[in-house]
């Protein structure tokens, strides 16, 4: 029964640590961009865009389609640095062992 009683406080102790994690990544902002910084796209750690800068240059009604395609490349850029910081806290938490992908904490 000892055993059981370690299990469990060790996964009181890893929801506890997954609870922090959650809350530093609610935390975390992260910057993507394209075009050598013409359109920027800020991101929560949770992947909502919070903010999306586009230089005045590309306001050129004929440029819509070029502005569009760079709107989408800093949201994926951007997109790219979230998961990769979701990952490394995660990381931390679980010790580096990779959990199987669709595992969420807590259970």
């Amino acid at each position: 029964m000892k055993n059981l009683a370690g299990l469990m406080k060790q996964a009181s102790q890893m929801q506890s640590r997954m609870e922090e994690v959650q809350n530093t990544l609610n935390a975390l902002t992260v910057e993507g961009s394209s075009g050598a910084g013409l359109v920027s796209v800020t991101l929560s750690g949770k992947g909502d865009m919070r903010g999306l800068r586009i230089d005045p240059k590309l306001a050129d009604p004929n440029e819509v389609e070029m502005l569009q395609d760079l709107i989408i490349a800093a949201f994926a850029d951007a997109r790219g640095k979230v998961e990769a910081a979701n990952a490394e806290e995660m990381r931390k938490v679980t010790g580096g062992i990779d959990l199987p992908a669709g595992m969420k904490f807590p259970f």
